[in-house]
Formats: structure tokens, C-alpha cells, sequence
């Protein structure tokens, strides 16, 4: 117990006189990692910093900072809007998140928890790119300190307030897009080209069981090495417009009703997919899987999809043909507890797992846990001990 302690204090005086600099980390990463106590609001994704040893975790309204032995580096509040899931781009050492501002049920919540008014009803759909070298204390200001830049998706903005027929009725939403949540960087999906990656972001979809637009995820590809000239702070009072007019590619994978979409996205370059994790849908037809994985190996295809009443022609993804089988549907894909707040791979087959929890007095926290990809019949993943 002495010298763990030991360790951990010699570790993070390393971390603390080195900051935003090259460190030598340890050879693998702890078999479990708590986050401690974080507020009322739950944790929504995790970015991993692997040459420097930092953990990056998102609560919905703050960003926390954590070197590898559990030590607070910094953290970032001030969001009145909903932060989601993060990844690390290795391009430009930045930390990149969903981040969504809107007037729905998720919004008017996060509202409510922080004692806010209610907004004014202006959509804004934004990634969220932090400078973590910047990131030296804890409670610094989204806002007002020099540490954090966004870029806008006009994309998902016009999707979120489009309306549309569905069944005869005119809806909001066009493809139940809820906004954006999981996101991951990862090569072009089914090249064999794997040294650019791009950025993939997931649409939020709602699970109304009632409209039958809602069963394909939505996921947007974007170049992001061009978007030093989009980049704007963060101005939660006078949201920003400055962004792609356009993704690159938009892609349609078919899964079933799930709630909220993909809450967590995660490419896993040992095998070579893409790992989504979602909050289970509720229509009886589907298997309503909890987790999905999507063969990157293999090139999208023209397909045709029914929105607004009509067939659009769009580019559909590939499940991975492993694990149960929907015998109705085709469907593929694993019931798994874990995941949705958090999943992150840690190459060789292995991933971090996040499992949330609150305590008594409703405080928020998580730990990560080191689960062995499977992906057989009975198991997605078993967790390392």
C-alpha cells in the first residue's frame, strides 16, 4: 500500500512539472479508474490522451481532466448546454466533443439541474474542441478563458428542425434527429487506407414508437484537418454560425429503434470497426440491442430509405455479422448493460468500459473498467481482472 502511494505521489508531481509535455506513462493502463464524485449530472463519454497519461471524461456540463492515477489535473465548466462524448484527435493533441443546445426535453433538463431560465429556443448544434494543455485547474470557464473553440453543424440544425410527413402527419425532425451525441475519429470506412482519419458524429435519434422514420442511425463524416478557419469561442448567449455548409458523406445504418441514437462511439483499430453503443429502443418488432458494431472493413452501399413519405436514396453502413441474430429482422448486435456512457479502446483488443453510478445524495461518478473484446455468441466483451 506504501509504495502504491508512493508511486502515485512521484506520478503526479511527474504529470504536474510537465504539463502539455511528452511523459513517460506507464506500460498499461490501470485495470480500473474512479472518477470520484462529479455533481448531479451523469457521465456521457471518455478521451483518451495515450503519449501524456491523461483521461478526459465528459459530466453534460463540465469536462474533467484525470492523469492515470486518479489525480484531478483540471476541469472545465460553465456549459449550459449538453456535452457529450469526447475522443482524442492525434493529429493536433485536442480533445473533441459533441455539444448541443436546444430547447427539448434533454435541454429544459439540464436547465432545470443548473437553476437556469429556459432558453430562447435558438438550435445550436456544435463540436466542442478543447485545448487540454490549457487545462491546469479545476472550475476554469468554458467561456472566458482561451481554452476551448466550436465549429458548427449547419447539417444536423437543419435535419433537427425540419418537419416532415410522416404517415400522413407532419412531424418535427426529419429522421427524429435529437441533435448529436457519439463521435470518433477513424479512417474512411471499408478503404484500406488507414493512415487519415476522419471525424465521425452520430445523430441523437429519438425513439417515438410511433413514426417509423426513426430506425436507421444517422452518422456524418467530416475532414476536420481544414477547420482552424471555422473555429469560434464559445458564446452561450450569442450562438455562433460558422461551419461546413456540408459533411463530407452522411451514412444510414440500420439497427432499430434505439433511444437517443448512439450515445458512444468508438473506433477500435485492432479490429478495424466501429463500436456503438446505444440506450435500448422500445418497438416490439426490432431485438433492441444495446450495443452495435459496424464492420469497417466493408464499403458503404447505395440503398434506399423511407423519409418524409417518400424514398430517398442514401449510403448504408454494415453491421459486423458476429454475435446474435435477429431471425426476423437480420438485425445483429450484443445486450450489454455497459457502455452507453463510455467506451474507449485501448488497441490489442482491449477497452475502457465505463460503469456510472450516483450515491445516495444523487453525486455522479464512474469507474472505468478493462474489458477483452469477444463478440461471440454469448459475449461481447469479458472483463480483465
Amino acid at each position: 500500500m506504501k509504495k502504491t502511494l508512493l508511486f502515485a505521489l512521484i506520478f503526479n508531481l511527474i504529470l504536474g512539472n510537465t504539463q502539455g509535455q511528452e511523459v513517460k506513462i506507464p506500460s498499461h493502463w490501470p485495470d480500473a479508474f474512479f472518477s470520484g464524485d462529479q455533481g448531479k449530472m451523469h457521465v456521457q463519454g471518455m478521451a483518451l490522451d495515450k503519449e501524456n497519461g491523461f483521461i478526459y471524461l465528459s459530466f453534460t456540463n463540465k469536462l474533467v481532466k484525470m492523469d492515470l492515477s486518479g489525480h484531478m489535473v483540471g476541469s472545465v465548466g460553465g456549459f449550459m448546454g449538453h456535452l457529450g462524448d469526447l475522443d482524442f484527435n492525434e493529429e493536433d493533441g485536442k480533445i473533441y466533443g459533441s455539444l448541443e443546445y436546444k430547447n427539448d426535453a434533454i435541454g429544459k433538463g439540464i436547465k432545470k439541474t443548473l437553476g437556469k431560465e429556459e432558453s430562447t429556443g435558438v438550435n445550436g448544434f456544435y463540436i466542442a474542441i478543447f485545448d487540454g494543455a490549457k487545462i491546469v485547474r479545476s472550475d476554469m470557464d468554458a467561456e472566458t478563458e482561451d481554452l476551448l473553440r466550436t465549429v458548427y453543424l449547419s447539417e444536423v440544425v437543419q435535419d433537427y428542425e425540419a418537419k416532415v410527413n410522416v404517415a400522413g402527419k407532419i412531424m418535427p425532425h426529419r429522421f427524429a434527429c435529437s441533435g448529436i451525441d457519439g463521435l470518433t475519429f477513424a479512417p474512411t470506412i471499408g478503404s484500406s487506407n488507414l493512415n487519415k482519419k476522419y471525424l465521425y458524429v452520430a445523430y441523437g435519434i429519438y425513439g417515438d414508437v410511433d413514426r417509423d422514420d426513426n430506425d436507421h442511425q444517422v452518422i456524418l463524416k467530416y475532414d476536420v484537418s481544414n477547420w482552424d478557419k471555422y473555429q469560434k469561442q464559445l458564446s452561450q448567449d450569442n450562438l455562433h454560425t460558422s461551419g461546413p455548409k456540408k459533411p463530407l458523406e452522411k451514412y444510414f445504418l440500420k439497427t432499430g429503434n434505439t433511444r437517443y441514437g448512439i450515445q458512444n462511439l468508438a473506433y477500435d483499430s485492432h479490429t478495424g470497426n466501429l463500436f456503438a453503443a446505444v440506450y435500448k429502443g422500445s418497438k416490439t418488432q426490432f431485438p433492441n440491442y444495446d450495443l452495435f458494431v459496424i464492420d469497417g472493413h466493408k464499403k458503404p452501399r447505395r440503398s434506399q430509405i423511407h423519409s418524409d413519405n417518400k424514398e430517398i436514396k442514401v449510403k448504408t453502413l454494415s453491421l459486423l455479422q458476429a454475435g446474435p441474430k435477429d431471425s426476423d429482422t437480420g438485425i445483429r448486435g450484443w445486450h450489454y448493460k455497459w457502455g452507453a456512457t463510455g467506451i474507449q479502446s485501448l488497441g490489442d483488443g482491449l477497452f475502457y468500459i465505463s460503469h456510472n453510478e450516483k450515491d445516495d445524495n444523487g453525486l455522479q461518478r464512474t469507474t472505468l473498467y478493462k474489458y477483452r473484446w469477444v463478440g461471440d455468441s454469448q459475449n461481447a466483451f469479458i472483463r480483465e481482472n
